[in-house]
Order: structure tokens, then sequence, then C-alpha cells
């Protein structure tokens, strides 16, 4: 095996010597020569994610099950685990987020004739398909590589880049690196790089190499949190204060204890939407719009985001027995449904959109628990009719803007294709108009003459609703939602607003008459 000229030591843990050749320099040989050889970490460093991680996220996508493999293979130690893993699930190269700084300067460290090695504890198969996508590395070590259950990690990695350095002719090495766990081979280099370190690993790095190169990481920001954890779709919870109104119950104490439902499933929201874009990760860094989420991009790694999931689920838990046992259940069953949704569910066209919309209707039963009122059945009609065109709304933008776009014809990660749009925009506006009638014999029963003074009022509220659900699927033709919940879209739409206002206050000219 030859490097460049030079022969390569061939160790059980290297993998395979890379042949891409290095731009054209004047006199490469010496230029190399004098150039240590820069050894590049892959996990946390060459990219921002952790690849074992993200395949354990793809064979958990691929079935639930999986999960008793894994703690199986854990027994069988690090490497093994690694290995066992690599056989059954890779990450796409092509959508890993990549360190963008640290590309353009390996690029021109390459051109300058210096030799390029992937040093990683990956395992071997994950980081050749790496450095065959990238065409930048000479050669990859990695775990695994020719003997295998070797995890190549701290002192491991120091020796084999020694050994690897050596057979290249050379006395020192340069490597880059981010955690904890590179301290062992730094301690070694003749140049030091830290690229996205933690304050406290910078901070030792430098005292042993003072003008070590650093790459400065990016630790994600609350605001990238709250998006993570979809903050801005608490507003759905609003809904559990609905049979609230409806009852026309106005006790503080009640009040209160639907405000502690609310931040209870929340929480568990915020729990389960981190798990769907966990799993989610390759269909959104494929999405012109999703790949910008934190988790996606990589600004919020993987082990954090199931760390705070785990925080929060007991939490949302404990306020949910605090409220009643009744709500908790509830809740426990929120759960285990999204779940569903997210590990398989979400992939099975019009079942999708019936389990969003009964998400919706799910809020207005836990909220009547949470608040020990009777869940009017016109109630439930109207929120399922209403939900469900809601839903086919989001399908709808989603296929609009992915679809049409884009030279595939069927969305990845759902059940549909393109020639499902015109059905679906059928489906969508016809829910919407039945929530309206719905709404309109509401009026007339014995119901509405019971719970309301002057329940005439409440006829202004058909022509309003019917407006409002029009526009939205007007803007869902025309691509103005740009795959956009419709729920956050009219969060942010002046109109929405003004139909919302206009709706209160007719409920109260009808409650307390005028």
């Amino acid at each position: 095996m030859w490097i460049q000229g030079r022969p390569a030591y061939n160790p059980s843990f290297i993998l395979r010597t890379m042949t891409t050749p290095a731009p054209p320099v004047p006199d490469p040989t010496q230029r190399r020569r004098a150039l240590p050889p820069l050894y590049v970490d892959l996990d946390g460093t060459l990219v921002h994610s952790d690849t074992l991680h993200e395949s354990v996220l793809l064979l958990l996508r691929r079935s639930p099950w999986f999960l008793l493999r894994l703690l199986w293979w854990v027994l069988a130690g690090k490497a093994a685990f690694k290995r066992r893993v690599a056989e059954h699930a890779r990450p796409d190269p092509a959508q890993l987020p990549y360190t963008p700084a640290l590309l353009e300067w390996l690029r021109a460290e390459r051109a300058a004739g210096r030799t390029l090695v992937l040093a990683t504890a990956a395992d071997a198969r994950v980081a050749q398909a790496v450095a065959e996508h990238l065409q930048l590395f000479d050669a990859v070590l990695a775990s695994n590589a020719g003997a295998a259950d070797v995890n190549l990690s701290r002192h491991r990695k120091r020796e084999a880049i020694e050994r690897h350095a050596q057979a290249l002719g050379h006395t020192h090495y340069a490597y880059a690196g981010n955690s904890s766990a590179d301290l062992p081979v730094w301690a070694g280099a003749h140049e030091a790089v830290a690229v996205n370190a933690p304050p406290g690993v910078l901070r030792r790095l430098l005292a042993e190499h003072p003008q070590a190169r650093v790459f400065p990481a990016q630790p994600a920001t609350v605001r990238q949190w709250l998006k993570a954890v979809r903050l801005s779709q608490w507003a759905k919870n609003a809904l559990l204060f609905v049979p609230l109104l409806a009852a026309h119950r106005w006790e503080l104490l009640v009040w209160a204890q639907v405000a502690l439902a609310f931040v209870a499933f929340g929480l568990c929201a915020s729990a389960t939407y981190l798990i769907n874009d966990l799993l989610d990760l390759p269909n959104d860094r494929r999405h012109a719009h999703k790949r910008h989420r934190p988790l996606a991009a990589g600004r919020i790694a993987i082990a954090p985001a199931v760390g705070a999931m785990a925080l929060m689920f007991p939490l949302a838990y404990a306020l949910a027995w605090a409220v009643s046992p009744g709500f908790f259940g509830v809740l426990a069953f929120y759960t285990a449904v999204t779940l569903a949704y997210s590990f398989h569910w979400k992939r099975v066209a019009l079942l999708d959109v019936l389990v969003l919309s009964g998400l919706y209707t799910l809020r207005l039963m836990a909220g009547a628990l949470a608040a020990d009122v009777d869940l009017s059945n016109w109630l439930l009609a109207i929120s399922l009719f209403l939900f469900l065109g809601l839903a086919l709304v989001k399908r709808c933008a989603e296929l609009e803007e992915v679809l049409q776009d884009t030279a595939v014809d069927r969305a990845r990660g759902r059940g549909y294709h393109q020639d499902d749009l015109p059905a679906l925009r059928t489906m969508g506006v016809a829910s919407g108009f039945l929530t309206v009638m719905v709404l309109a014999l509401y009026i007339d029963s014995q119901n509405g003459r019971e719970l309301y003074a002057q329940p005439v009022w409440l006829w202004g509220a058909v022509p309003l609703l019917l407006w409002w659900i029009m526009r939205i699927w007007l803007k869902t033709g025309r691509r103005e939602l740009h795959g956009e919940d419709p729920l956050q879209f009219a969060l942010h739409d002046r109109f929405s607003w003004a139909v919302l206002a206009g709706l209160t206050l007719l409920g109260a000219l009808a409650s307390w008459g005028l």
C-alpha cells in the first residue's frame, strides 16, 4: 500500500488508503515532508453530530423494537456495539451537518500539500463512507477496521496515529479534535486544532498548546432550544380552556387547575416533538425549510436533546397527577398515540391526518377532565371536522412545497404523492364547510338556547369562520403557507387575529346579551 509515493504502515485498524490525488502543487513531496500529517476527528469535529447516535436513531426509526437489541449489544462492549449498529444502519454522509469553517481550512491545507487522515472512534464503515463522500482524506483510521472490536479512542487513537505518522516518515503529527477524549491525542501532537470544543476542554488544551488553532464552538442558544421544543406549539394547548369557556365556568381555582394542566400538556408535547424530530432527521435535512431546525442543522446535538426529553416527561406526568388521575390517563394516552404517529402512523396516508385531528380533540377532552366539566357532543363534532380540515391544510401545504418544487413525485417520510393533492384539497374544504354547518345547527339547538342569553349573536360567527376557512385554503393553493402548520401561520396572521377577536366578541354578546 502506498501514500503519495511513500510506503504506508498498514496496522489492522487502518481501513484502507484513499486514492484521491491532491491538487497539483510545486514539489508536493517536499511539502509533505515539511508538513506533519493532519489527523481529523469525525464526531463533534468534522460534523456537529455524533454518527453513532445518528445510526441508533435510524434503527429506532425502522422499528422501536430495535431498542431491545441495542440493550443486548451494549453488553458486548463499545467497539462491538458500534460494529453491530453499523452493520444494520449508517447515516447518509451527504446529509450530515458538517463544520463549514473546518472543511474550508482542510481543503486549503490539502492544497498546500498536507496529508490528511480521518482518525475517528466511529465504526470503519461509517468513517469510510464519509471519506469517500468528501474526497478529502488520504487515509482512514477507525474502530473495527481489520481486527474487529477495536475501539479507536483516547490512548489507542494516539498510538495508532503515532505509528501511522512514523510509517509515513514523520516524527510529528497534527490533530484536530473537540472533546475530553481527544486530550491524550493532543498531548502527543506537535500541532493542535480545537473544533467546537467545550470551554473546559479548550482551557486544558490551551494550557498545553497555547498556539493551538481554535474553531470556536457555537453553543445552542435559548432561542434555538425554544425552537427545538417548539414552544410556539404550546398555543395549541389553549384548547384545554375551551371546555371551561363553553361551560361558562369562571371560578379562579378551576382556571388555575387547567393552567397547571396546560403546562403539563406543553411539557409532554415538547418532549414528543423532540422524539419526532430526532426520528425524522434524514427527511428534515432534505426539506427546504425543516433543514434549518436546530436538530437537523446540528445546532443542538442528539444527546442533549435526549436528556431534555428525559427531564420533560417525568415533570409533565408529575404535574398531570397533581391535576387529577383522569387527566394523567389522558396525557399517557396522548403520549402513546403521538409516539405511534412518530414511529409509523405519519407514513400511512389519511391515517396521519385522522390522528392529528384526533390529538387536537383529545386536548378538549383533557381540558374537560382537568376542569371537571361535561364535554358537549356539539363541541366534539365541531372540533373533529375543524381540525381534520386543518390537518389536511398542513399536509397539502407540505405536498405543494415539496412535490412541485422538486423532481420527486412522492413526499419523503409520508404516504402521499403528487396525484393525491386534488383529493386531499377536496376532503379538506369539505371538512371545513362541515365545521360551519355543525356550528349553525348548534346555534339553533336546545343546548345553544340554554347556554346563551341571546344565541342569535352566534350567527355572526358563521360567515366569519367560513371566510377564514376559505382564505386559508386559498393561501394553501397559492403556496403562501410554505409547508407551515396552519395554526402557526394563524399566530402570525393579522386577519386570523381579527377573526378571533370577532368570534370572541360575538361569543360575549351571545352569553351576556346586549
